[in-house]
């Protein structure tokens, strides 16, 4: 097994490609080890000194390291936890867990808006930031306020702020009036 690295904008995070499907759909988040339990491979990857963040999309995985770690030193740990996971033949999430990310539910008046944020960010903007090693999901909307959640590489990351400010935020209110600004929130 060959498992591919990419860096990533955000200097904590790097981007693990193991050459096969990681998820069947969606994305899952966990950003911290108690939110791994229902991951083996999340849980695995906890379990190495120095991880902060584990984020699976499709066909990759992102880790998050802590300021203190380099990444020279848990490389080699990462990488080797990967592949004796997917050669153990354990399932990535196990159980009914599914997926833990995607957009929120939002029922009230403002409905037809909501829909076409949630369309633009899953055809203009998520593709985009899932090749960076990450992931935006709508949170909420109100007063003319997007609400968005970062994860995995987008989580922490310096550029952040400038592709919500600049980038989303710009391409939200080009095609919906109503959209005056677009703030993060934590998970």
């Amino acid at each position: 097994m060959f498992i591919q690295t990419e860096s990533t904008p955000n200097p904590a995070t790097l981007k693990f490609l193991p050459g096969q499907s990681v998820l069947e759909v969606g994305t899952a988040d966990f950003p911290n080890s108690e939110a791994a339990g229902s991951s083996p491979l999340a849980t695995r990857l906890f379990g190495i000194d120095g991880v902060s963040g584990v984020f699976f999309g499709l066909d990759f995985i992102t880790v998050t390291k802590t300021d203190a770690t380099e990444w020279d030193h848990v490389k080699p740990a990462i990488l080797g936890a990967i592949m004796e996971h997917f050669q153990s033949g354990h399932p990535v999430i196990s159980g009914d867990a599914g997926p833990a990310s995607g957009h929120a539910e939002h029922t009230g008046e403002d409905g037809d808006i909501v829909d076409q944020i949630k369309e633009l960010l899953d055809t203009r903007v998520r593709p985009a930031v899932a090749q960076d090693g990450g992931d935006i999901v709508f949170h909420g909307f109100d007063r003319g306020i997007v609400y968005l959640h970062m994860q995995g590489a987008c989580a922490g990351c310096p550029s952040s702020t400038l592709t919500l400010k600049m980038g989303i935020e710009n391409l939200l209110r080009h095609y919906i009036p109503e959209v005056v600004e677009v703030r993060p929130v934590a998970a």
